[in-house]
């Protein structure tokens, strides 16, 4: 079913909008975490990692959701199709891994914001605030990888795109 121009357009909208913020955000975050693990400033490192809590929380996770929602809202009512090209494939699978490992690291961040509430010396939980840091580098490469992807809309169908193609092109007077 095709979605009729004008709400194509407003998905569309939301859908880059709520894509590209969420890469701002992560990048924020990434920015926190690595302010966090250089700082020599207790204080200043704690309040960090709560900040960095809330961002993924209020910020990060609906960003995301919204993105792979309207997404696939995109992918079903416009001709691309969600199975048909590659690239919206890959950008589908891209958002799923992103917004699992996600939601899988929300209990991480949390963990290391409520540590850093009860008081966090440069050393404790080192291994886990650097993790944070990694992680949000590898959400900015797949972020990245699905922007790219969006723009320049590799060719290429799936064994299913290419099917539908033929049966279209068969049915035609």
């Amino acid at each position: 079913m095709m979605m009729p121009p004008a709400l194509r357009k407003f998905t569309l909208v939301v859908h880059v909008i709520s894509s590209v913020s969420s890469l701002g955000a992560v990048a924020c975050f990434l920015a926190l975490g690595l302010v966090g693990l250089g700082s020599a400033d207790a204080p200043t490192a704690r309040s960090l990692y709560v900040a960095m809590d809330a961002v993924a929380r209020l910020v990060i996770v609906p960003l995301v959701l919204a993105s792979l929602l309207t997404g696939l809202i995109q992918a079903l009512g416009t001709v691309w199709g969600l199975f048909r090209h590659y690239w919206v494939l890959a950008k589908l699978l891209l958002t799923v891994l992103t917004t699992v490992v996600l939601l899988l690291q929300l209990d991480l961040i949390g963990y290391v914001a409520a540590a850093a509430t009860k008081g966090l010396a440069e050393s404790d939980l080192l291994g886990l605030r650097s993790s944070l840091a990694v992680h949000a580098v590898g959400g900015i490469v797949v972020l990245i990888t699905a922007t790219v992807l969006s723009i320049y809309k590799p060719r290429g169908l799936t064994r299913y795109g290419w099917r539908k193609q033929q049966s279209q092109l068969a049915n035609r007077p």
